[in-house]
């Protein structure tokens, strides 16, 4: 995130943010992309475009912060009662929110408007807190659970590269497959 966005304030720069963020979402949805401007979206949320330009930079900079709200999880991931389901319904999940239209859209926001890496981070942390707690969760079972890290390379960044790069064939099998290697079945062998 550039300087400008890195503090989340309350008040009236809550409000603002609210309004920006609903404008760009409802005008995106009514005009697309290409036709979108930062006037466009002053005028939406009752703000000036020097109030969009000063708190986000640039139209692809308020793009990104809106994409990176959007790809936040609405909730915790759900507890099935042991790390191979939740691991499996989590990545599931992640697969069908990210790999869809909309959230390839979000990922590709978040990215083109991040021009220090803070966007791709947060993105990133996201994930890493949702698996720390399925982790955490078969730890307190008793289960044997690898580290965060660990499943972020092993079942996030194969999936993302995948959503980003070669998305065609990726379904649910694959994000189980994904499951299975990390928690050490052999190639070929799930239960």
């Amino acid at each position: 995130m550039s300087p400008r966005q890195m503090v989340r304030p309350g008040g009236r720069s809550a409000r603002v943010q609210e309004a920006v963020h609903t404008a760009v979402r409802e005008l995106l949805a009514e005009v697309g992309r290409e036709q979108l401007t930062v006037p466009m979206v002053a005028q939406r949320a009752g703000v000036t475009p020097s109030t969009v330009y000063r708190r986000w930079g640039d139209l692809a900079e308020l793009l990104s912060d809106v994409a990176v709200e959007r790809l936040r999880p609405d909730a915790e991931p759900q507890d099935r009662g042991d790390l191979r389901a939740d691991l499996t319904a989590w990545a599931a999940q992640f697969l069908d929110e990210m790999g869809s239209a909309s959230g390839r859209a979000y990922v590709r926001d978040a990215l083109l408007g991040d021009p220090d890496g803070g966007n791709a981070g947060q993105c990133s942390a996201y994930a890493a807190e949702q698996l720390d707690l399925v982790l955490a969760r078969a730890r307190a079972r008793g289960e044997d659970a690898p580290e965060v890290e660990t499943a972020m390379d092993r079942v996030v960044a194969p999936l993302m590269y995948r959503i980003l790069f070669r998305p065609s064939g990726l379904d649910a099998d694959y994000a189980r497959r994904l499951v299975a290697g990390l928690l050490g079945d052999p190639p070929g062998e799930t239960t």
